[in-house]
């Protein structure tokens, strides 16, 4: 965050080189403000400066509002710009100066540079949508747009299917598409769309729920999605697995909060599931522990590494049990707020060997325990030397015994633990959906120190434990 006092010594020693700009939180009037070229008193056109930041093709700006002003003056003087990043969180409902209308958005792309468009409004901080645009702005919008390759839209909740539609039948060369909070977005979208050329790689349809199983079979049509995202959507269910699992170059399907059923999970055991790399389905209700039988089958070769199995009521240690006989090497495994998930789980997983030759519990880089509701001190034992020797994420609840905690920080100084709720492994605000199943660690291996005999911490782990109070 900067303070406007110290905002044009800030900028006065920006090289003027620059070609990426991202910004955690700025207001609208000072992206104004630096981007406007300075103009003295009775000063001609013709001496006018140029732009502080010429030479900008990629501006990722979080902002208090998306207003017509700012865009209209990031058009006006950034003509290089090819990545425009725009995301606002209002604390209250946005008055007509400090708001994004048909006139503004129709602004976008006048130099017809741009690439890749994201123009987000949070609920985080209060329910706020543009209200002001409509379907006639995105028309107008698309017009200008013909090689986008991008597009990301979040809450335009005065855009109907017409809007939506006009972009995939104007925007021949895009193929990721982004859409959140549309409530009135329909089937009706994806109605015709295999009479168009696109070549969708990337879909994510966020908090739609008007979409039905219908609309998805439109949709994978186009059998080029590798991402799928199709979160908070309610109803979608189990004819939507059974299109979806004809997908045979999908890495990544997350589907949380949707009304998919076990046998519904089977249908990706049958197709999808040998490409997957990252399943997210936190928050089904309706699943069991079965579902993991459904998901990998005896004879199944998954390349999955990434699962999130978050806030599933009815999925206990069994299932667990079940997810370890079959010993598929995951990286990252969430299952905050399982209130069935006890200690039981984490000293299977920890005694899981992915091959005769490996190490327990070895392929794991993140495990999320947040919130699970039979989780004891006794847990603490099992993460340990010699288990989860590559374990670089740990979440777990605030409850846990700060002595506990500090302890295993000493004996796996590697290690990340969150024990305030946050999402683990998230690393920034900008849409990072190209990254969903790829992820850096640190570079250094647990594992080969602990083979090189580095034991010492052990005691006083054990220690904290007999400290603490035996429920965590």
């Amino acid at each position: 965050m900067f303070l406007r006092h110290n905002f044009a010594r800030v900028w006065s020693i920006a090289p003027t080189t620059l070609v990426s700009l991202e910004m955690g939180y700025i207001s609208s009037v000072m992206v104004t403000e630096l981007l406007s070229p300075p103009v003295a008193p009775y000063q001609s056109i013709e001496h006018i400066r140029p732009s502080i930041l010429p030479g900008i093709q990629k501006l990722c700006l979080s902002v208090d509002y998306i207003t017509d002003t700012m865009i209209s003056t990031i058009t006006n003087n950034i003509n290089c710009l090819t990545h425009l990043d725009l995301r606002d969180s209002p604390i209250t409902e946005p008055r007509l100066a400090f708001d994004l209308t048909n006139a503004g958005i129709q602004q976008i792309n006048l130099h017809g540079r741009l690439k890749h468009l994201s123009l987000v409004r949070s609920q985080e901080i209060f329910p706020a949508y543009f209200k002001r645009v409509n379907d006639l702005g995105i028309l107008l919008m698309a017009d200008r747009c013909s090689d986008m390759e991008s597009i990301c839209l979040g809450g335009f909740c005065q855009v109907t299917d017409t809007g939506f539609r006009t972009i995939l039948h104007s925007c021949s060369k895009i193929f990721k598409l982004r859409i959140y909070h549309g409530p009135h977005l329909t089937d009706l979208v994806f109605h015709d769309i295999a009479a168009t050329s696109l070549t969708l790689t990337h879909v994510s349809l966020r908090w739609c729920n008007l979409l039905t199983n219908h609309g998805v079979a439109r949709l994978v049509s186009n059998g080029n999605l590798s991402v799928l995202d199709l979160r908070d959507c309610r109803n979608i269910g189990d004819d939507a697995l059974r299109t979806i699992s004809n997908l045979s170059e999908l890495k990544a399907l997350l589907i949380d909060g949707s009304d998919i059923s076990d046998m519904g999970l089977s249908h990706l055991s049958k197709g999808a599931m040998r490409s997957l790399v990252s399943l997210s389905i936190r928050g089904c209700k309706r699943l069991t522990d079965n579902c993991i039988s459904f998901l990998f089958d005896e004879s199944s070769n998954s390349e999955l590494r990434e699962l999130d199995l978050s806030n599933i009521p009815n999925l206990s240690d069994a299932g667990i049990l079940l997810l370890a006989k079959r010993r598929i090497p995951l990286l990252e495994l969430r299952m905050r707020q399982c209130p069935l998930i006890s200690d039981t789980s984490i000293m299977v997983l920890a005694s899981m060997k992915v091959d005769e030759e490996g190490w327990y519990g070895s392929s794991l880089r993140l495990l999320d325990l947040y919130n699970c509701g039979g989780i004891t001190q006794l847990s603490f034992q099992w993460l340990k030397k010699p288990y989860f020797p590559r374990l670089r994420w740990l979440g777990v609840s605030s409850s846990v015994s700060r002595d506990v905690l500090d302890a295993l920080s000493r004996n796996r100084p590697f290690l990340h633990i969150v024990f305030h709720g946050e999402e683990l492994g998230m690393t920034g605000q900008w849409d990072n959906s190209d990254d969903l199943y790829m992820h850096d660690y640190d570079e250094v291996d647990e594992l080969e120190q602990w083979l090189e005999g580095e034991n010492e911490g052990d005691e006083d782990i054990q220690e904290a434990e007999n400290n603490a109070d035996p429920m965590l």
